[in-house]
């Protein structure tokens, strides 16, 4: 299965993108001859490639074109429903799943692609759906976080990349469309921040409220025009949000009293010491988290 291929690790592929898409279609060769590839021909680059794969293949996605084509998306909260088309006579599939974001409809279309390929019955396929939770890090519901009026809705998530921030962003625009967004996210390496810069300036820029930690350096060193004060200046200048920059973990629990209202959402969002946040939230003198 592969989901989209994008600019990521750059330094991994002599920071030649051609070389990255060269790496995906001899992993996908090393596939046997019986093998099959299932593909989300959404992504651009995959599709410009499928011509060069070399096995029989699937695709998937949003897209009028797909073998495994998604339909009729709607969203409450956490759960999300929509309907699957299928190919070579299987009939559709109406899809429940108790994790939110356009992301995970995909992910879960490619997993109905290999089980229906593979002959899985269809109750199995739905029923394994539904009950599935989702992962830790991963828009994982923390549960309710109290503040001086109430309580905000506590999230944390793993995603680094803007592609993965904005997937997090949607999802909760889509499940909690009448909640303020108050994210807490910590850049990972200064290469990834510098590269993708405008990326994340414009990813970011779609919150409501913006905590900023220093970039964690994953043993780089800093490079100049990579720095959490350089993000939160050029988000301030292109739109409106007005990022707060914390340059240690420790002031962000004040931070969080300070600003967050009752019936907000707080994501904690990133990959590096940024991990340890939730345990500092839930140890505030506002009590413990209630899951």
């Amino acid at each position: 299965v592969v989901t989209n291929i994008e600019a990521d690790h750059m330094e991994t592929y002599d920071f030649d993108f051609d070389r990255v898409k060269d790496t995906y279609i001899k992993f996908l060769h090393n596939l046997p001859f019986y093998g099959l590839a299932v593909l989300c021909v959404d992504d651009e680059v995959i599709r410009g490639l499928l011509v060069q794969v070399a096995r029989p293949t699937l695709t998937y996605g949003f897209s009028d074109d797909a073998a495994y084509r998604i339909r009729k998306v709607s969203n409450s909260k956490h759960q999300t429903h929509f309907l699957i088309d299928r190919p070579d006579e299987l009939t559709s599939l109406d899809i429940t799943l108790n994790i939110p974001g356009r992301h995970n409809v995909l992910n879960a279309a490619a997993a109905i692609a290999v089980a229906s390929d593979e002959g899985i019955p269809d109750s199995a396929i739905i029923n394994g759906l539904q009950e599935f939770s989702g992962v830790g890090r991963r828009f994982e519901i923390v549960g309710d976080y109290p503040v001086k009026e109430g309580t905000a809705m506590l999230v944390d998530d793993y995603g680094h990349h803007p592609t993965e921030v904005k997937a997090t962003i949607d999802a909760v625009r889509a499940g909690w469309p009448d909640k303020r967004l108050v994210m807490v996210f910590q850049p990972h390496r200064y290469t990834r921040t510098r590269d993708l810069f405008d990326d994340f300036v414009e990813v970011l820029s779609q919150v409501d409220v913006l905590i900023v930690l220093d970039v964690y350096a994953a043993g780089e060193e800093e490079i100049e025009g990579a720095s959490s004060t350089d993000l939160c200046s050029s988000i301030s200048q292109k739109s409106a949000v007005n990022p707060i920059h914390a340059q240690t973990l420790e002031i962000v629990p004040s931070l969080v009293a300070d600003f967050v209202k009752a019936d907000d959402l707080v994501l904690t969002q990133g990959a590096g010491s940024v991990t340890k946040l939730v345990a500092m939230l839930t140890d505030t003198e506002l009590g413990q988290v209630k899951i």
